[in-house]
C-alpha cells in the first residue's frame, strides 16, 4: 500500500483549472512541511508551493496569484488549487509530507495543459 496518494490530475485547456489532492494514510504526529513539486519533461524537478512548519505559505514566482495550497489536518490531506493554467504548467506534480523521522513522497500525477 502506498502511504501517500495523489489524485486530481489530467488534461485541461489553457485558462482552465484543476485541483490536486494528496492524502497520507499513515500517522504523522507533526507536519514539519507540506510541499508540492513538479517536473516537466527534460527539466529538473522544481519547487511549486509549500505550507511550512510555522504555517507560512510559499509559492514559486511563476504560480503566484494562480495556485493556492491548502491542507485538511482531519483528513491528513494536502491540496493544490490551480487556476488560469498555462501550457508551461504541464508537468508531473508530486507532493511531500515531512513528518518526524520520515519524509513521505507521492508517486506523482500528470497535469497537461494544452494551448
Amino acid at each position: 500500500q502506498v502511504p501517500l496518494v495523489e489524485s486530481g490530475g489530467g488534461s485541461v485547456q489553457a485558462g482552465g483549472s484543476l485541483i490536486l489532492s494528496c492524502v497520507l494514510s499513515e500517522y504523522c504526529r507533526r507536519k514539519y512541511g507540506l510541499t508540492w513539486y513538479r517536473q516537466a519533461p527534460g527539466k529538473v524537478r522544481e519547487f511549486v508551493s509549500s505550507i511550512n512548519s510555522d504555517d507560512t505559505i510559499s509559492y514559486t514566482d511563476s504560480v503566484k496569484g494562480r495556485f493556492t495550497i491548502s491542507q485538511d489536518n482531519a483528513k491528513n490531506a494536502l491540496y493544490l488549487q490551480m487556476d488560469s493554467l498555462k501550457p508551461e504548467d504541464t508537468a508531473r506534480y508530486t507532493c511531500k509530507f515531512q513528518c518526524p523521522g520520515k519524509n513521505y513522497w507521492g508517486q506523482g500525477i500528470q497535469v497537461t495543459v494544452s494551448s
